[in-house]
């Protein structure tokens, strides 16, 4: 059997391939009113789609735990019922294609309250935008020509890690089997995390103990309320592509380590996002997989790696070499919702069929 197509099993969870697909913004949801922040029709056959292209475990975008941690005004959040019940239709309809639902669990802090890729302007919504917010941040710093954000309190960073908790545990109700913190790409937790964005000298700032400090609470926080027999997985970026000043992959490990030991079942690796103008990045087929088998070899846990992964024996090396355990697709995914099927093909493998597509 193709290594791609063994199933995973996290807990109790079996997961029934390792075609794993990325979180992946859509802007989509509704902006203002009762729907704000709920999947639309749009999120249903995005995610539906993969699921019946054979993915074996699909992410959502970036769920805002409150609005204040959305990107966008049009993203979706799980602060609300409305929310839990419009999710409750994707999972229902993802379990029953045999696809493992997860949702990824995000505040997007000085980055968010921003317009859509494809608008006419970029950067902050102006502070008048009816549709606006005040950031926030570990530190009053701006990322880029963004808006500053204000430095949250100690107090409110405690909201903040209650908003997580009380989020999964709205993961949960809408029907979720894995619940994934974002810890990378420049948002909140990233932001606490790397030394180029926090500048805080009390317990949160300063040392490596303290900087992790936050996304540990996080994490402490949401494995407190998800079921003992489900995973919870974790976004990082491995790394600022910074020479000096950022975070690292050293420091990924370490945190790695104390994930592990606070009940993280996976590490998914990605890097960069949180300094406008980091160094040249390397960017080419695979070239975020060696953080992932760094992670996966050095702290013991396992991994799922992304970026630029677009071909099944590229996919299935990945698995074969002990780099991760396993791949994560986006925008292959997009161009090709039936990768996974087409993978199977490559690969000597046959996935159960639809019956609805048996004549294909």
């Amino acid at each position: 059997m193709s290594l791609l197509f063994e199933p995973l099993t996290l807990r109790e969870l079996v997961v029934p391939n390792r075609v794993f697909m990325a979180p992946m913004c859509q802007y989509s949801a509704a902006a203002e009113g009762d729907a704000t922040g709920a999947p639309t029709d749009w999120h249903f056959q995005h995610l539906a789609s993969r699921a019946a292209g054979g993915t074996g475990l699909i992410l959502t975008e970036a769920t805002a735990v409150s609005p204040e941690g959305r990107i966008s005004p049009w993203d979706l959040g799980i602060w609300n019922g409305r929310q839990v019940e419009g999710f409750r239709r994707v999972t229902s309809f993802l379990k029953d294609l045999g696809t493992v639902a997860g949702i990824q669990l995000a505040h997007a802090g000085r980055k968010a309250s921003s317009y859509r890729p494809w608008d006419a302007a970029a950067g902050s919504l102006p502070a008048g935008d009816p549709l606006a917010w005040r950031t926030v941040g570990p530190s009053a710093e701006a990322f880029g020509g963004m808006a500053e954000p204000a430095e949250l309190s100690v107090d409110q960073i405690g909201v903040v890690v209650r908003q997580f908790a009380e989020a999964a545990e709205r993961a949960l109700a809408a029907g979720f089997q894995v619940a994934e913190i974002h810890g990378a790409h420049g948002y909140l937790v990233h932001e606490f995390l790397s030394p180029a964005s926090n500048h805080r000298t009390d317990a949160y700032g300063g040392s490596l103990e303290n900087r992790m400090r936050f996304a540990l609470e996080v994490t402490e926080a949401v494995r407190a309320v998800w079921p003992e027999d489900l995973p919870v997985f974790f976004r990082v970026s491995a790394t600022d592509w910074l020479d000096e000043g950022g975070w690292t992959a050293e420091e990924s490990v370490l945190l790695a380590k104390e994930l592990e030991a606070r009940g993280v079942d996976l590490v998914d690796v990605s890097t960069g996002g949180n300094v406008p103008h980091a160094a040249d990045i390397p960017v080419g087929p695979g070239y975020q997989v060696p953080f992932a088998a760094r992670i996966r070899n050095e702290a013991g846990i396992a991994t799922a790696a992304v970026g630029l992964i677009t071909d099944p024996r590229q996919a299935e090396g990945i698995l074969a070499s002990g780099e991760a355990d396993a791949v994560l697709l986006g925008r292959e995914l997009l161009r090709d919702p039936y990768w996974a099927r087409h993978a199977a093909d490559a690969l000597g493998h046959e996935l159960p069929k639809l019956n609805q597509y048996a004549r294909s």
